[in-house]
């Protein structure tokens, strides 16, 4: 017979690997905190996300890299705009672009309360064979 203890240690390990992964990347994240305010800083996005300001720096550098945004110097701050067009990196979701997986997260959260401004998202890019 089971013990409430041993149940309860049971139900708190189940609760923390739930917490433990999710089924988007880091990179998904970032990508779609800048779609809901293209000047976020890197500190507020690091905070956001719940990783480091430098692995922000690195996944802002792959994404821009990748072709995934374009990044606006204004003053001191960056203005990013997301390439809706590119396509998704797995082969798994290869043949759905970015601004698919935008409108799928943003419609079912009801866009967070802000409407994704078209001049933030980028023309979309020719299709990869």
């Amino acid at each position: 017979m089971q013990t409430g203890k041993a149940r309860q240690k049971r139900e708190d390990a189940a609760d923390s690997n739930k917490a433990a992964w999710t089924f988007l990347t880091n990179h998904s994240h970032v990508l779609l905190l800048i779609v809901r305010d293209p000047q976020m800083r890197m500190r507020d996005l690091a905070v956001q996300v719940g990783i480091t300001e430098r692995a922000v720096q690195r996944i802002i550098d792959e994404l821009e890299r990748g072709g995934y945004i374009t990044i606006d110097k204004q003053g001191r701050r960056n203005h990013y705009r997301v390439v809706q067009g590119q396509h998704l990196r797995h082969p798994v979701e290869a043949q759905r672009t970015v601004g698919d997986l935008v409108r799928m997260v943003y419609r079912s959260l009801g866009n967070e309360g802000r409407a994704i401004n078209a001049r933030d998202m980028a023309q979309p890019s020719p299709r990869r064979p």
